[in-house]
């Protein structure tokens, strides 16, 4: 746009002497490379914005057709995105969508602009080995069903773009390994597709804005592999890119889902409902003080100030560290646990078995409990400053965050991934759905391996937290000093402000209808739906 409003100007990330080298480089000819501190550990990363699009036909050259391949939570985002950046940069490059001929995908795809008149709808395979850039986008079950055909469609010299390193766990654990003839990269996005294809278009109007992504590069053919990821992500409006490799990005993805993201969030309001209750708070008092508190005050405290803002946010302290330092060890084993299952690709063949029951086990909805019921009344009656931030709730919530910070960490995660995976993809792209419909809303925006993910845990998270964290704050447990201690100072507080500080500050308007999020209650979202090319 010619006189887009000014973002707010970014704080800049100042390199000191102490901070250590980066393990990844960014191998770039076409943008620049920036050397970021992130609480004392060097990154690379590079910076998006609309003024870098007149870089993409450097950054995507011999790219001349690009297939994206399904039309699931990330597809439609991503294609449109691409697509208008790429009109914005005065490119000639298609943007094609490849599908099965009989799926109804096809006509959220017309509606959205791809038809097969002007050649950019089409079979799947067709647009596949007509492609010099394949953005497979399906969901994890049919990559893993149909990947080697999707392999050999290829033409050789084209580039696989993945948006989760899912496939190299699955490939991994068949024994299987990528044609030499092509690249195969990554750029996957820190936040659900409508959350990707929101704030694209508030980017418009405000500058910059967009969901950050990490992007990697597994194989390099051609030479120029990282610039044309590069060039995919700073289409997509990614503020900054940090690198990654494809095997860190599914752990850290698959995991963070079952976690705070999906199945942590929902375990812990489902069991402190029941505890307020229990209590004698009226069912509307305990939706207020645990979902909207969750998605409200603390989901906007941690996104513009950090975590441990939300401590010296709340008005008992004492109330949120019994409440932290109890639930933060029956948190982190759950995590501990999920991550070594999704590490050890356990979790992933897992994801795939349940796609195949489908048609026998379809999948379960949420939501539907009479708490869910209670939440439709108090939003419709919802008065944003009146909601209230309870210091028992946030004590729980940003325990449990804490403690998958702590275990990706552990498990030599960088701080750019683990602050954008646990931290800004929660408070930035996925509350905000829940915060504006409830929780199916959230989860079922998101891929068959988040939602599976999410049903799979939260009943976990919510056990842990009765059966152990509740019942020793109920006995009078003294806070754990070493806990309070390490959350107090925990170096994550740092790493997060200076995450934020790369990012604009622009809060994601939740909005209904074509190209942003569907509508989890329609006739046509199948939740049982076997898991085909193009699966929803």
């Amino acid at each position: 746009p010619a006189n887009p409003k000014k973002a707010a100007p970014r704080r800049s990330v100042a390199v000191c002497a102490k901070t250590s080298a980066p393990e990844l480089d960014i191998n770039t000819k076409v943008f620049e490379k920036e050397l970021v501190d992130v609480a004392g550990e060097g990154e690379y990363i590079v910076r998006g914005g609309r003024h870098l699009f007149e870089k993409l036909p450097e950054a995507l050259k011999g790219i001349n057709t690009i297939g994206v391949i399904g039309w699931g939570s990330q597809a439609p985002a991503q294609a449109q995105n691409f697509r208008d950046s790429l009109k914005e940069a005065g490119m000639d490059t298609k943007i094609c969508i490849g599908l099965r001929p009989s799926s109804k995908s096809n006509d959220e795809a017309r509606a959205c602009g791809f038809t097969e008149e002007d050649g950019t709808l089409g079979e799947t395979f067709d647009i596949i080995a007509k492609s010099d850039l394949v953005m497979l986008l399906i969901s994890d079950a049919a990559q893993a069903k149909m990947y080697p055909r999707i392999l050999a469609a290829m033409k050789p010299g084209a580039t696989l773009g993945l948006s989760h390193g899912f496939l190299l766990g699955v490939m991994a654990s068949d024994g299987e390994t990528f044609r030499e003839d092509i690249n195969v990269v990554l750029v996957a996005p820190k936040g659900m597709g409508p959350s990707v294809r929101r704030l694209y278009e508030q980017g418009k109007d405000v500058g910059g804005s967009g969901i950050n992504a990490s992007f990697a590069v597994h194989q390099d053919a051609t030479g120029n592999a990282t610039d044309i990821a590069l060039g995919w992500s700073v289409a997509l409006g990614s503020p900054f890119t940090f690198a990654t490799t494809l095997e860190m990005e599914y752990r850290s993805d698959i995991f963070g889902e079952r976690g705070i993201l999906l199945g942590g969030v929902h375990g812990i309001v489902e069991s402190l409902y029941r505890r307020y209750v229990k209590e004698g708070m009226s069912e509307e008092d305990a939706f207020k003080n645990t979902v909207e508190c969750i998605t409200g005050p603390i989901t906007k405290t941690i996104s513009t100030k950090g975590i441990k803002a939300v401590y010296e946010a709340v008005s008992d302290k004492a109330e949120f560290m019994k409440a932290y330092s109890a639930s933060y060890m029956p948190c982190k084993d759950i995590l501990y646990e999920c991550y070594e299952e999704v590490q050890s690709t356990n979790e992933i063949r897992s994801v795939v078995m349940a796609c195949e029951r489908f048609d026998t086990f379809p999948m379960g909805k949420v939501g539907t409990s009479a708490m869910w019921k209670v939440g439709e009344k108090v939003r419709a009656e919802r008065v944003e400053e009146d909601i209230p931030l309870n210091s028992f709730t946030a004590g729980v919530y940003c325990a449990c965050m804490m403690a998958q910070i702590d275990t990706l960490r552990e498990k030599g995660h960088s701080f750019s991934e683990v602050c954008n995976e646990s931290v800004i993809e929660a408070v930035d792209s996925l509350n905000p759905y829940m915060h504006a419909r409830g929780v199916a809303f959230m989860v079922d925006n998101c891929s068959y391996t988040a939602r599976l993910g999410s049903r799979k845990w939260a009943p976990r998270f919510d056990y842990n937290l009765e059966q152990q964290a509740y019942v020793a704050v109920d006995q009078g447990a003294a806070v754990d000093k070493e806990i309070e201690s390490k959350f107090l100072n925990n170096p994550a507080h740092i790493a997060i402000a200076n995450c934020c500080a790369l990012r604009p500050s622009v809060d994601i308007s939740v909005k209904f209808g074509v190209g942003s999020a569907r509508d989890v209650e329609s006739a046509d979202f199948k939740m049982g739906d076997k898991a085909t090319a193009d699966a929803k």
